[in-house]
């Protein structure tokens, strides 16, 4: 199993957010996602080394991937030698170096949690060598969109809906009482949890993809409203844009449903568990509410983020309602009927 300076240290130094969940998950479960994360995280690193051409990043993540399968030998010294020296941010540079500890601990897996690792990590990274590919340039000068609501439904689960598949597969095999659980319909509810989480990301960050040259937005429903992904860099196109900003928190909410029917579906006395899924949908609602009510949710210097003392403060409120589903979906009604669109 990865050693707790890995999973803890490391993990709450390149993701402060996640860390929140992956600390209050039981202990068979938390080394494995963990892990997990920490190789999503060192490939987002690698994709987002700007200072490497895309076809050498592409290169390395394919590489970084055939490692899981040990069939790139010497090549994960070459990735880390690579990309290392020019991260800007300590952490990652830290996670970088530490990447052949974390592939020792992958390695120690036992092989059913090896398997499910390689698996996730092979369809995040599949995601990130499309991004690499359909996004050609790096600023708005290189501006490039997803063509149809299909390939926003697919970047969603690439990137985010295969990791609640992942974390549903994990906890069944790991914790006895799951085993009732209906493993497809559990999956299935697992990645639209995802893609709800991801598609707020992708609302939430839609200015500041922009200026890196990519849009997630699909090209034909801005067609319909007149738009090209150019007019978005005006701030002043947020109105004409609006349609479709409430088609696509209206979609985000109908996955953020399922990800309260899989949160309600987990057994009381699986508390921690049920932390760890309630804890993203409240702040995701509250950030749905953020970008519901800006006004200028296409200005780059609008940050909309939910406060550090307010995430603190649902958490707490919630260890005390966690084992009631009842209050739990008394809440939930709460955020989701404070979004006005």
């Amino acid at each position: 199993m990865p050693s707790a300076n890995l999973t803890g240290d490391l993990l709450k130094r390149v993701s402060r957010s996640f860390y929140l969940s992956l600390a209050v998950l039981p202990a068979p479960v938390r080394p494995i996602l963990g892990l997990a994360y920490l190789f999503a995280r060192a490939a987002d690193t690698i994709a987002d080394s700007r200072l490497i051409g895309r076809e050498q990043r592409i290169t390395h993540l394919l590489a970084f991937r055939d490692e899981l399968d040990g069939l790139a030998p010497g090549r994960l010294a070459a990735i880390v030698a690579a990309t290392r020296g020019i991260q800007s941010l300590e952490a990652e540079r830290t996670l970088l170096e530490r990447l052949p500890e974390c592939f020792a601990a992958y390695q120690a897996l036992p092989a059913a949690d090896r398997r499910r690792v390689r698996h996730v990590l092979e369809t995040i990274i599949e995601g990130m060598t499309e991004d690499l590919s359909r996004f050609p340039g790096e600023n708005e000068g290189g501006l490039a969109a997803l063509e149809t609501r299909h390939d926003l439904d697919r970047y969603t689960y690439l990137v985010a809906g295969c990791v609640g598949e992942f974390w549903t597969e994990v906890h069944v095999a790991h914790r006895p009482r799951l085993k009732h659980w209906d493993l497809e319909k559990m999956k299935s509810l697992g990645i639209r949890f995802g893609k709800g989480l991801q598609l707020t990301n992708v609302l939430r960050d839609i200015p500041r993809d922009l200026r890196q040259g990519r849009c997630y937005l699909p090209s034909r429903d801005l067609a319909r409203l007149g738009l090209e992904p150019k007019d978005l860099l005006e701030p002043a196109a947020g109105a004409a844009l609006r349609p479709l900003l409430v088609e696509l928190l209206n979609l985000a909410l109908d996955h953020y449903e399922a990800g309260w029917q899989y949160t309600f579906a987990i057994p009381k006395r699986e508390t921690r568990m049920r932390l760890a899924c309630a804890w993203p949908l409240l702040i995701g609602l509250r950030t749905l509410d953020l970008l519901a009510q800006s006004p200028n949710w296409l200005d780059p210097d609008v940050v909309l983020k939910v406060p550090r003392f307010r995430v603190y403060g649902m958490m707490a409120q919630s260890m005390a309602t966690v084992w009631s589903t009842r209050m739990l979906a008394r809440k939930a009604r709460q955020l989701r009927e404070r979004i006005r669109l």
